[in-house]
């Protein structure tokens, strides 16, 4: 405390040291909430907490931050999951991009990909956050218990059946070369307008889905498309329809495309590839979960 002000003053620990942090402290939130915008809240409202805080008896500050993160992001998601109820057709993460001009640093592995956020999405809301605090920010059960307030026992048990419902419902990434590979091909394929190329990349029980949320006038399919002929045709009839370009882009650390309609960038598309072709595409049209990138 300033004694001449009465203000509070920052602890000079956290401001020097919350450059380093903050990464992590965004990526927990978004892997829990799946939402570029609500785990900006919660970066923000974490910075808040810190800087109010005496932290003079937080031995491990990353920890602490994540920690505090993840309970404000356990608070978020399960109000999000009452609204998701009313959600006009398929539900996808918001895309955040990756690449070296990303405008959010973020911690990457498997666990931010994605694939993994869709798995994320059936577990419970304290599987999800046991989950990501182990797995992907080694926070240990008894931190993870003062999160959840559970006996650390508990959040050991929640761990493990999170991890085989994910090891269940979720394909390891494809080497880098090979989906390198596929999406150039699927790329050239898609804007030649090329059913048959396009065939030849998808795998027989491929699925297409389109999270276009309730906006009107969006080629977004109400329901998961299923089956490489319906993918392959339901795909070349949007672009033959509409003048898009697939530009490439490392989306939540992968490789993937940002849709692009006369100059503006209106969707953007995820790929699971396995075994050289591609088992799952997903898009995202909804505006709403688009704006943070022409920031």
């Amino acid at each position: 405390m300033d004694l001449h002000s009465g203000r509070r003053v920052t602890d000079p620990r956290l401001e020097r040291e919350w450059p380093t942090h903050r990464p992590a402290v965004f990526g927990a939130a978004y892997r829990i909430t799946g939402s570029v915008a609500d785990a900006e809240d919660v970066v923000q409202d974490t910075w808040l907490r810190a800087a109010s805080r005496d932290l003079g008896d937080v031995r491990d500050l990353r920890a602490w931050l994540v920690t505090v993160a993840a309970r404000r992001a356990l608070d978020v998601l399960t109000s999000a999951r009452a609204r998701r109820v009313d959600y006009v057709g398929p539900w996808l993460p918001e895309p955040l991009l990756t690449g070296p001009d990303a405008a959010e640093p973020v911690l990457l592995d498997e666990t931010v990909g994605t694939a993994m956020l869709v798995v994320l999405e059936e577990l419970t809301p304290a599987e999800r956050v046991a989950f990501v605090l182990h797995e992907a920010f080694a926070v240990d059960y008894a931190r993870i218990g003062a999160v959840l307030g559970r006996s650390a026992a508990a959040c050991r048990q929640l761990a493990a059946s999170a991890r085989r419902k994910v090891a269940a419902r979720h394909r390891p990434a494809a080497p880098a070369a090979e989906r390198d590979r596929v999406l150039a091909q699927f790329r050239a394929a898609y804007e030649n307008r090329d059913e048959t190329a396009m065939l030849a990349l998808l795998d027989p029980d491929a699925t297409l889905t389109t999270d276009g949320g309730a906006a009107e006038g969006l080629f977004a399919a109400r329901k998961i498309i299923s089956g490489m002929e319906r993918v392959a045709r339901v795909l070349v009839r949007v672009t033959r329809r509409n003048t898009l370009t697939l530009t490439p882009a490392e989306v939540n650390g992968e490789p993937g495309f940002l849709i692009v309609r006369n100059g503006r960038v209106i969707g953007v598309d995820t790929v699971t590839v396995a075994d050289g072709r591609i088992v799952a595409y997903r898009r995202v049209l909804n505006p709403a979960k688009l704006g943070h990138l022409s920031r």
